[in-house]
């Protein structure tokens, strides 16, 4: 059975223009400038990126879709999952393995993802190819509640792709903590993540020689033209990515390559540029498991499977609501 997809009108929509609208005046007039990477996915973001994880350089997207198929079984074993409820879903590839792991149980996937011109044509795929599995897209930032009533259990809550990475820590422990609360005893959350490893693999993955991630980055930047009625010039921005090995992330940057004025013109805000300024645009953490375990737990979760790759460059872990002994009187 597969309930009816509704019409996803292409770039923002009127729901999400304010939110966009709000985000690029805050983060364009603060200092350091930076701006939410969810704004980069819009359709020919989402496009771009699956360019992106097709490329030689981008070792994370094929690495985590073998080890999710190798795994499929064992995730499938220790949930037993009736809903599946996939956060920043994109194209929905990888789903599939996930979906044929969990065919003797699974009934319902609902796909969450805040670009609606990758979320429509994903679920109606999955839709087609898994008749039996009821479908529910839902146009959402992840990072908001999810509201998982009405959805059978045991659920099976995921977020692939290291996305959870691109929350900064105060932000991911908001976020699982969130996460936490609407979890019961059965239900698990699956994330992947990307590993630290040698930086310049990790800096390589975010400068191809292609220059597909440089466009994706300088997406922002057409995007804010195209909805915000905005005046910026992209050719005068150069994509940067850099390890910071202190925090052990990288960040995606805009880097203004002389000093220039931006007009809004739907907020009427002007923005001004000094050469050499950067925009942030995205952080990408890359985790170790004690980092992982300890977020967890911080959050009321519990660290309970925990799969790598033979290179130990991405890894698959499974996770439940912590089982907190009251202490005694």
């Amino acid at each position: 059975m597969t309930a009816p997809l509704p019409h996803v009108p292409s770039g923002a929509t009127a729901a999400y223009l304010p939110a966009l609208r709000a985000d690029v005046v805050r983060g364009l007039t603060a200092v350091p400038k930076s701006l939410p990477p969810k704004w980069l996915y819009d359709g020919r973001g989402s496009d771009l990126f699956e360019q992106i994880t097709r490329l030689p350089e981008y070792y994370a997207t094929r690495t985590e879709q073998a080890l999710l198929t190798q795994i499929s079984a064992d995730i499938a074993a220790h949930t037993g999952a009736r809903s599946l409820i996939e956060m920043g879903s994109g194209s929905s590839h990888k789903t599939r393995s996930l979906l044929d792991g969990l065919a003797r149980t699974v009934t319902t996937y609902v796909p969450v993802d805040v670009s609606g011109d990758a979320l429509g044509p994903a679920a109606a795929a999955i839709a087609t190819a898994y008749p039996k599995v009821e479908v529910r897209p839902r146009e959402a930032d992840f990072t908001d509640p999810l509201h998982l009533d009405g959805l059978d259990g045991p659920r099976l809550v995921m977020l692939l792709g290291g996305t959870i990475g691109n929350l900064l820590p105060d932000d991911r422990d908001r976020f699982l903590r969130s996460l936490a609360s609407q979890l019961t005893p059965y239900d698990r959350l699956l994330v992947g993540v990307h590993l630290v490893t040698d930086p310049q693999v990790i800096t390589a993955a975010y400068n191809d020689a292609a220059g597909v991630t440089a466009a994706f980055n300088a997406g922002i930047l057409h995007r804010i033209n195209r909805e915000l009625d905005a005046d910026f010039d992209p050719e005068a921005f150069a994509h940067v990515a850099c390890w910071d090995a202190d925090n052990e992330w990288i960040e995606m940057r805009l880097r203004a390559r002389r000093a220039q004025t931006v007009y809004l013109g739907d907020p009427g805000v002007v923005v001004r540029f000094a050469a050499g300024e950067d925009l942030l645009t995205e952080v990408s953490a890359k985790f170790r498991p004690e980092r992982l375990a300890a977020e967890a737990d911080a959050a009321g979760l519990e660290l309970q499977m925990f799969w790598t790759d033979p290179d130990n460059l991405v890894a698959l872990a499974l996770i439940a609501p912590a089982l907190r002994t009251a202490p005694a009187s």
